[in-house]
């Protein structure tokens, strides 16, 4: 039997994956100032051992007006960087999943409340903060408008995102991911929805790349292993950003030595009327792939491990993340496994329940 192509390797950069399968980076609104906890030391250790090829941590935000909410994790400090570094010695203990980060700035839309206390707005009494953007634009009617940032907050924030690419370095991390997409910083300058600057930053797509450019190149220059970005395919807006115009500025971070890009959407406003189902973002990434012909991973409601070969098999994409199956199931990679015929070594603590050793686990298999 030809083994499926999802549990094959596949190299980014100087990193070997031993499969295409990827943990998506899932914000987890539970650090203290920046700093990881036990939640995560919980969350990422268990999925450490789920046997992806890739373990994403969530967007941390590279200074602390980057944070969405006064829960995300941050990467701007020694105390942010020592807690990491707890978090990440417990998941090598027990695995040997590559791990990759993704460096973030919330721009806009940061300042906010956790989810499950509605998402809105910080109020001053609750810590709000003023947040920077390309230009004095609020996200939605009721939050406050952004500062539009000058020349010497552009300097400081791609400054910040090499300061901390150096800091994944020392925590030996093997995948940094630049985040330019839902709607986040380097999100709104590439998007005419939230850039109406005048300057060398705004106008024309060559300006809107402007920014998020410097940024990718102070990260190429700081950062010497795998290298990749979130990109936006579609504001699913009239006058957003455009599939072309991912095509472009994918071509332009593969110019400057990017190894991969992972192609979501949405998310630069409020309620857009985004066609979601099964896998609705895979069209975009095929798109990327066969015009810009750099590594490209597929993100967005792919569920089954059917669907996730059939992406990989087709040539839509070269890797597919998962979030939400992740948490439904921290052994998707296992079970996938099963249903299409390839093999995956458990933890020594787990073997017991490998197929071959469960005499449950044929019956089980039936009555799915």
């Amino acid at each position: 039997m030809t083994k499926p192509l999802l549990f094959t390797p596949f190299t980014i950069g100087d990193i070997v994956l031993p499969n295409r399968i990827v943990v998506s980076p899932m914000c987890q609104y539970s650090a203290r100032d920046g700093n990881a906890t036990d939640w995560h030391r919980q969350h990422l250790g268990c999925l450490a051992v789920a046997n992806a090829g890739l373990l994403m941590i969530e967007a941390t935000a590279v200074e602390p007006e980057g944070r969405i909410s006064l829960g995300d994790l941050g990467l701007y400090g020694d105390e942010n960087e020592a807690a990491l570094h707890h978090v990440l010695r417990a998941c090598r203990d027990f695995g040997n999943t590559p791990i990759g980060i993704q460096l973030a700035h919330a721009g806009r839309k940061a300042s906010a409340q956790v989810p499950w206390k509605g998402g809105g707005p910080l109020k001053p009494e609750e810590g709000a903060w003023p947040t920077p953007a390309p230009s004095a634009v609020p996200f939605v009617e009721g939050w406050p408008a952004p500062v539009a940032l000058d020349r010497g907050g552009l300097e400081r924030i791609r400054h910040a995102f090499a300061a901390a690419a150096r800091r994944a370095e020392r925590l030996g991390i093997d995948v940094v991911e630049m985040h330019a997409a839902h709607g986040y910083l380097l999100h709104q300058f590439l998007s005419p929805l939230a850039n109406q600057r005048s300057d060398a930053y705004g106008g024309s797509r060559t300006n809107r790349q402007r920014f998020p450019l410097e940024v990718a190149q102070d990260l190429r220059r700081a950062w010497p292993r795998a290298l990749g970005a979130r990109i936006s395919g579609s504001d699913w807006m009239a006058g957003g950003v455009e599939i072309e115009d991912a095509i472009a500025f994918a071509g332009e971070l593969k110019a400057l030595g990017f190894d991969y890009v992972c192609v979501s959407s949405g998310g630069i406003v409020p309620n857009a009327p985004i066609k979601i189902g099964p896998g609705y973002q895979v069209p975009l990434a095929a798109q990327v792939r066969a015009a810009v012909g750099i590594a490209t991973r597929a993100v967005g409601l792919i569920v089954e491990a059917k669907q996730a070969e059939r992406i990989v098999e087709s040539g839509a994409a070269d890797l597919v993340a998962l979030a939400r199956s992740f948490i439904d199931d921290p052994r998707w990679v296992w079970h996938a496994a099963e249903t299409l015929g390839a093999k995956v070594t458990y933890p020594p603590q787990y073997r017991r329940a490998e197929p071959k050793l469960w005499p449950g686990a044929a019956l089980a298999h039936e009555l799915d």
